[in-house]
């Protein structure tokens, strides 16, 4: 019989750090938080950027597994950890001036917040399927609370409820997906699982195949991939449009984090099993977010739509199941980040006389009356469009590239036709900016978080090109540390 192991605290103390300063803001909130909602927020921000400062400066890089293999540390962990916490803390920052307009500032937003990226902190360290689906759980639960917040509308009660049930449905896939798996392979961990299809030579039985799309189907019900993102515009639409920027934001890293890392961890022999599933969501996922968006009035449901492509160009650098692919998502994604915080911070502070206004016509002749805003605005657009020399197009190259390089020639053309077919839309919006006259004038004032944020986002996403070579070289030290380098 074996004694009980200590294990090693320092792979997860970013994670210990984040429980403990949630939980003690839990109880300064219990006990007097609502007095002060703003300065929550800020302490949530901080607690944000502790965790990121932790993350930093434990550990070299290396990777290491703790808790009996159920967690690991590496490379690649440590990148996407830090655009999820960067995602999250601008996502609170977003919502502070939005929640006091509102009337519905109230402290367990934040602390929800909060353990929601906990939750997305452990799915991107998880390494095994116990632990994947704990992480996931953590994250799933908070976010459908969320959702919900605003509890004396129905639109936002129906979001909650909407993304609970179908997230309940997608939760049971992929318990049973896993279930087979482990059914079939005798073993939940990301190490043994791999060992075992190596010594196999790339062979699976017929049942850890058929686990495999189950769990495929719950990890792209998270990614809102199709056919399994029919939550995406309703929840997106309903919720209140700060925790839509967090749902467009935060979640998706995690969810691709840990999409990639499952399926080139324990399945990274089983290719040829995989390869043709993801090909498939991708090529559904890109021709959607394309098509589905062009008729679409208001600005949250086009940017669903538009989320739901996004994660379909994502996933071509995972079909191609290699170290360039990675470096691809990684890019994509860190570009992703700030292309989506800036768009919702300008749809954030699209008002008419105090009120919050959501219809993508609203934009009309922005150029006239918010000629900064609008420009930032195009700047983003043409970005997601893929436009030259924006950073929008840095990512797509990469991820079209690997899927060359993999001879999946066919996706990526697919990938670069549905790109011009996207364009439309967000160039539609340009053109309604510049072009058209307009009708009812947004109010001049813009907050002073929100427009520093627009301004720093926007000239990230401008100015990638000059000097791209960070995110380039360290997209390719996190690829390279998944594949063992």
């Amino acid at each position: 019989m074996n004694g009980f192991v200590m294990p090693v605290f320092l792979p997860a103390l970013p994670e210990i750090a984040l429980a403990v300063l949630a939980m003690a803001l839990l109880m300064y909130g219990a006990f007097g938080g609502d007095r002060a909602p703003r300065a929550f927020a800020w302490l949530s921000v901080l607690a944000l950027a502790v965790t990121t400062i932790v993350l930093l400066v434990s550990g070299n890089g290396d990777r290491v597994e703790t808790f009996g293999g159920q967690f690991v540390m590496d490379g690649f962990g440590r990148f996407m950890k830090v655009l999820v916490l960067l995602g999250s803390a601008l996502a609170i920052i977003m919502s502070m001036g939005f929640m006091e307009r509102e009337r519905i500032e109230r402290f367990e937003f934040n602390i929800l917040m909060l353990f929601a990226t906990l939750g997305m902190l452990m799915m991107i360290s998880a390494n095994d399927l116990i632990a994947l689906y704990v992480g996931l759980e953590l994250q799933s639960l908070s976010l459908y609370v969320i959702a919900a917040i605003r509890r004396d509308t129905i639109k936002s009660t129906e979001a909650g409820l909407k993304y609970f049930v179908l997230g309940a449905l997608s939760s049971g896939m992929l318990l049973y997906g896993a279930s087979l798996i482990y059914g079939f392979a005798g073993t939940t961990s990301f190490a043994g699982l791999a060992r075992l299809f190596a010594e196999n030579g790339g062979v699976a039985p017929i049942g850890v195949v058929i686990g495999i799309v189950f769990l495929c189907a719950g990890l792209c019900f998270k990614v809102s991939a199709v056919p399994f993102h029919m939550w995406t515009p309703d929840v997106y639409e309903g919720a209140p449009t700060p925790v839509t920027a967090f749902f467009a934001i935060a979640p998706k890293i995690a969810a691709i984090a840990l999409f990639t890392r499952t399926m080139l961890g324990p399945f990274g022999d089983l290719v040829g099993q995989w390869q043709q599933i993801i090909v498939a969501v991708s090529i559904s996922s890109m021709v959607l977010g394309a098509f589905a968006a062009i008729n679409q009035t208001n600005i949250k449901r086009l940017m669903a739509y538009s989320s739901i492509g996004h994660m379909g160009y994502a996933l071509v650098g995972l079909a191609a199941g290699s170290e360039a692919g990675v470096r691809g998502i990684v890019i994509y994604i860190a570009l992703y980040l700030f292309m989506g915080v800036g768009t919702f911070a300008c749809i954030l502070s699209m008002r008419q006389q105090g009120r919050m206004v959501e219809g993508v016509n609203d934009l009309t002749g922005l150029s006239k009356t918010h000629p900064m805003m609008a420009f930032m605005l195009a700047v983003f657009m043409f970005s997601m469009a893929g436009i030259p020399p924006m950073a929008g197009f840095f990512g797509k190259f990469f991820v079209f590239q690997a899927a060359v390089q993999a001879e999946l020639y066919t996706l990526a053309v697919i990938g670069v036709l549905s790109s011009v077919v996207a364009a439309f839309y967000y160039i539609r919006i340009v053109k309604l900016m510049y072009f058209d006259d307009p009708v009812d004038a947004l109010d001049k004032r813009i907050g002073g978080e929100m427009a520093t944020i627009i301004l720093v986002t926007g000239a990230i996403t401008l100015l990638f090109f000059a000097y791209p070579m960070p995110l380039i070289d360290g997209a390719a030290a996190a690829a390279a540390s998944l594949f063992g380098g």
